[in-house]
């Protein structure tokens, strides 16, 4: 495979650590690694595949040099300002923050879901919100089947999804320390419907995003969808109760073996033996986990499913990098 010239930006935080994880448990083929932050970051150290890197603070110059992808996972604001500069020197960003995804020309791509998007990409790809990736992996399948009607998606999101400040309420709170650098309530033994800003229409703005990215992924811009999404006190893996109405019947067995046979799952779902998916147990892998599969009674054609995932790594830094895999081979 070809070798490719690999910039991180945002190398020094939880996102851009688990790149740099990701890279080289994955044994990425890149032939020069490049570390960006912020100026107070650089100067810092960084390893992978046992080398280590000089953090550099990131500039306007940056991308002056031979770069062929750019992994970006540094906030919203860094992403708008530099991703365009990368892209007109001719590096492919493939960014995770939330600035291009509804972008009509910025192709958004789950790669066990719409790879194929990736081909009409101007130098910008996003990675979608986390929430959002797990979810499309356990909804493609069986959309391809029986074509989904309505989602309801209820979450119960980690706190590492606000990185190390929602880390660090959480294991302050379980000492009886209750801090407010996240969050506008204490996150310990509590539960908060609350992720994101407040919209005027009354959702959150991260319930709006999973609104928003399913029926961009899915490419049915007509799909109705509604979202609650809670954060709860669990350090890492976001879990997921999604309710689905079909346009066609199904059989409980056929959704289970069309889930079994799906790209970037593993299927949980022995009740009897409490088995199903379970956040401690999906922290540090990269597969969705799907289990409590059953049918609604309550509407013809409907479906529960349990869904959960390391939101850090198949929710962000897996996923980019996944991306990132499937563009080594276009490079001239």
């Amino acid at each position: 495979m070809k070798k490719a010239n690999i910039a991180v930006v945002g190398a020094t935080g939880m996102v851009g650590r688990t790149f740099l994880k990701v890279l080289e448990e994955r044994d990425f083929p890149y032939e020069n690694l490049y570390v960006f932050a912020s100026k107070k970051s650089a100067g810092q150290k960084v390893t992978c595949k046992g080398q280590e890197f000089t953090v550099e603070e990131l500039t306007e110059d940056s991308f002056d040099r031979n770069i062929d992808i750019a992994l970006f996972s540094a906030g919203g604001d860094i992403s708008k300002k530099f991703a365009p500069i990368a892209a007109s020197k001719g590096v492919i960003v493939v960014d995770n923050s939330s600035a291009w995804r509804m972008d009509k020309d910025i192709p958004l791509v789950v790669p066990e879901v719409n790879p194929e998007d990736i081909k009409w990409h101007k130098g910008i790809i996003a990675n979608p919100n986390c929430s959002t990736i797990q979810a499309v992996v356990a909804l493609k399948p069986l959309h391809d089947q029986f074509n989904i009607k309505r989602i309801v998606y209820s979450t119960y999101q980690a706190v590492s999804g606000s990185g190390v400040k929602g880390v660090k309420d959480l294991e302050e709170g379980l000492k009886g320390n209750d801090l407010l650098s996240a969050y506008p309530h204490p996150i310990a033994g509590n539960c908060l419907p609350h992720i994101d800003v407040f919209l005027e229409n009354g959702y959150t703005k991260e319930e709006m995003k999973m609104i928003n990215e399913t029926q961009k992924i899915l490419n049915n811009y007509n799909l109705k969808i509604t979202a609650t999404t809670v954060r709860v006190p669990v350090r890492d893996s976001h879990s997921e109760s999604i309710n689905i109405e079909f346009e066609k019947p199904f059989e409980l067995e056929e959704v289970r073996n069309i889930l079994e046979k799906a790209p970037g799952i593993i299927l949980q779902d022995d009740a009897k033996n409490n088995v199903y998916p379970l956040a401690r147990s999906a922290a540090g892998h990269d597969e969705v986990y799907i289990g409590r599969i059953r049918r609604d009674f309550s509407l013809e054609n409907g479906l529960n499913l349990w869904v959960v995932a390391d939101n850090i790594r198949k929710g962000a830094a897996t996923n980019t990098v996944q991306i990132a895999e499937i563009l080594i081979p276009t490079l001239e």
